[in-house]
């Protein structure tokens, strides 16, 4: 794991890289169960990291993403990156408990994953925390409270007493 760069300093960029960490532990957990011949304990744990990736892909692209575009700062790698979330979705959305090359595809779609965190972790991320001024850093932030506030909607009703 990279930690030279300081990025695991910037609060929501630490974020973002656990995020990834619990990811490729989700994918390492998926690639044992189809090794082990478990369709359906790799598919349950495939649901959850289908649906944690998609909540991570919208804290990104809302806030650090976001944050560059709005700089005019790295676009095109920015652009990149989207496209492969999107893939990331179509491929999901394709798989089925039953297709006969299930393994085979949802390997390529961890292994493609792990490159891409990859490419956000020793690329993008450091690029974000030497580039972004104090208004990025605003739209990361507001990401955050937001992904935070709609991850946890009943964290407020426990005061019943």
């Amino acid at each position: 794991m990279c930690e030279h760069c300081g990025c695991r300093g910037v609060e929501p960029i630490a974020e973002l890289m656990d995020e990834h960490f619990d990811l490729l532990d989700l994918s390492g957990t998926i690639r044992r169960a189809l090794a082990a011949g478990d369709r359906c304990g790799a598919w349950q744990a495939l649901a959850v990291l289908a649906g944690q990736l998609d909540e991570h892909v919208r804290r990104e692209e809302g806030g650090v993403f976001r944050a560059l575009r709005d700089q005019g700062e790295f676009v095109e790698a920015v652009e990149e990156l989207e496209g492969e979330h999107l893939d990331f979705d179509e491929a999901l959305s394709e798989l089925g408990l039953d297709d006969a090359d299930l393994e085979e595809r949802v390997t390529a779609l961890l292994d493609e994953l792990s490159l891409h965190i990859d490419k956000e972790n020793l690329g993008i991320f450091p690029v974000a925390v030497v580039t972004l001024n104090a208004t990025g850093w605003d739209t990361v932030t507001a990401a955050h409270a937001r992904a935070h506030h709609h991850g946890h909607p009943h964290d407020h009703d426990h005061q019943h007493a």
